[in-house]
């Protein structure tokens, strides 16, 4: 392999093609579009997608099902030893605090607290939702457990 032929053709800014610059810019009198016919006129368009006649890819793959997870609500899940690893005894979790520790950097519509570990610090933990281990483990440990509307 040639070093030089590395990085041959590959243009970071590609400059647009100008059509209809005359004879010298290769794509001069009819501009690439050929001569007479639909496709010669001003006002002319292909279907998009079109594919030269031929069934089109989005007609042959089959269209089954329907997905609602655009609709579905973010989750953030976060385990207790993640809480017991990050905050100190009588802290308070919330999703401001969670924010500022750089535990919750994307957005997310819901706050769950999962049971996986062990609670050793006795947190007040404000979230919309709570696994059943989790929220035992979080009241052994002598903390509250406060659900957010």
């Amino acid at each position: 392999m040639i070093l030089n032929d590395v990085h041959q053709g590959i243009h970071k800014n590609k400059s647009k093609k100008r059509i209809g610059r005359g004879p010298g810019s290769g794509h001069g009198k009819t501009s690439g579009r050929g001569h007479k016919g639909y496709f010669s006129r001003s006002g002319s368009k292909r279907r998009q997608a079109f594919a030269g006649g031929s069934t089109p890819l989005m007609l042959l793959v089959a269209k089954r099902g329907f997905s609602n997870a655009a609709f579905a609500d973010k989750v953030l899940a976060l385990n207790v030893s993640v809480l017991n690893d990050t905050f100190a005894d009588g802290d308070t979790v919330s999703r401001q605090t969670l924010r500022e520790k750089g535990l919750a950097k994307t957005k997310f519509d819901a706050l769950k607290i999962l049971g996986d570990g062990e609670l050793s610090k006795k947190l007040h933990v404000h979230a919309e939702r709570f696994s059943k281990s989790a929220e035992e483990k979080i009241k052994a440990a002598g903390g509250e457990v406060h659900r957010v509307v």
